[in-house]
């Protein structure tokens, strides 16, 4: 059975994004001739620029490593707003892998594509990326709590006794792990991440994914989100140690909704959880190919992506 935070958002009333995106067809699969694709990720197109790479966000979805036959429409265009939102808060923390802004034009060689990737696009230079994933806990939650609730611990660290689901942890900490192509990436301890990247890298990246994750916390919670966790990633440009990826949204975090949270339970969330509690409601066996979403879960999982690229940035997607 699905939790019951799952029941109280499929009876929620839609959005009125819904009265003029709903229909909007979702971007599954993307071509741009004369241009290479370098790589085509679960969500992510990659395509070679020359000087510079192109990322593309498609209305993809996945769960349980497995991408859905359908997408949620727009979903590409908030993971990209949000993206180029915190990359433009975040520059006096760390550089980022960002070339210009987002209301920039086109290069000349992308304009024939210009409608589709309008809202989706980034140009971003070619860094390094660090072998490690960088994840930083502020709540306790899934993998967190199931181990919490066996060792006291996450991921190996010590908490104090008497925390409850979604508890606020004392302090963020900071949980590293290996980067999968396919499956489940792997939670590994900060010596295991120092082996890998070494100390001095890890230590510079596991203090910047603190700052970055203790500020972003504290602007999404005056605007109505909880970030309860998040994974940052990171690359070396120029010898320099830049954020790269996507960062703070949906796909990369965990968003709660600040005005429903309660510790003790599950939470309502604004990511693709509502996703996998649906399906854990199908007697799937969780391997492709993946079960079609019905229509009610995709509207209503595109609502969720759409309000909290509202309420982080102030801008609508359509």
């Amino acid at each position: 059975m699905p939790p019951l935070h799952f029941w109280r958002a499929l009876r929620g009333g839609l959005s009125p994004y819904f009265s003029q995106c709903m229909y909007t067809e979702p971007l599954l699969k993307l071509e741009l001739p004369g241009i290479r694709k370098v790589k085509s990720g679960k969500v992510r197109e990659v395509f070679d620029l020359g000087e510079y790479l192109l990322f593309v966000a498609t209305d993809r979805i996945s769960a349980f490593d497995c991408v859905m036959p359908n997408g949620i429409p727009n979903k590409g265009k908030a993971l990209t707003q949000m993206s180029h939102y915190w990359f433009d808060g975040s520059r006096d923390i760390i550089g980022n892998h960002r070339v210009g802004e987002a209301q920039d034009p086109l290069p000349a060689k992308l304009k024939p594509f210009e409608s589709l990737l309008a809202g989706r696009s980034m140009i971003v230079r070619k860094a390094q990326p660090l072998a490690i994933e960088c994840v930083v806990r502020g709540y306790l939650a899934g993998s967190g709590w199931k181990e919490y609730k066996k060792s006291q611990t996450v991921c190996g660290i010590e908490l104090p006794p008497g925390l409850q689901e979604s508890s606020e942890l004392p302090k963020p900490i900071f949980t590293p792990s290996t980067k999968a192509e396919e499956g489940h990436d792997e939670n590994i301890s900060f010596e295991k991440a120092q082996e890998i990247v070494g100390k001095e890298i890890a230590l510079r990246v596991r203090d910047v994914s603190i700052r970055l994750y203790s500020w972003a916390r504290d602007v999404a919670r005056k605007q109505g989100i909880i970030i309860a966790d998040t994974k940052f990633e990171f690359g070396i440009f120029e010898g320099e140690i830049i954020l790269i990826d996507e960062v703070l949204t949906p796909d990369s975090s965990r968003f709660w909704p600040l005005d429903d949270y309660r510790p003790g339970r599950g939470q309502m969330s604004f990511d693709k959880q509502f996703v996998r509690d649906y399906l854990e409601t199908l007697d799937w066996n969780k391997q492709p190919p993946a079960p079609p979403l019905p229509e009610e879960v995709v509207r209503k999982t595109a609502d969720k992506y759409a309000e909290a690229c509202r309420r982080l940035t102030g801008k609508e997607l359509c």
